[in-house]
């Protein structure tokens, strides 16, 4: 897993305490990291700025089955 550090972690907006499956999302210097809020030790997945944004537009567009 690579190595991530970011200062800007923000929880999603669809988060919340009932469910359990809270995510963070975190950017720096061109890559954007994703993690577990309740496992903020194991670590982030990393990817390139655009193929996140490339991700959320596809969600907000209804084309992944979530």
């Amino acid at each position: 897993m690579a190595e991530f550090s970011a200062s800007n972690w923000r929880k999603a907006s669809y988060s919340g305490s009932e469910h359990g499956g809270c995510v963070e999302a975190g950017s720096d210097h061109g890559q954007v990291g994703i993690r577990d809020t309740t496992n903020r030790a194991g670590g982030a997945i990393v990817i390139e700025t655009e193929r996140f944004r490339g991700i959320l537009e596809a969600v907000r567009a209804g084309m992944l089955d979530l």
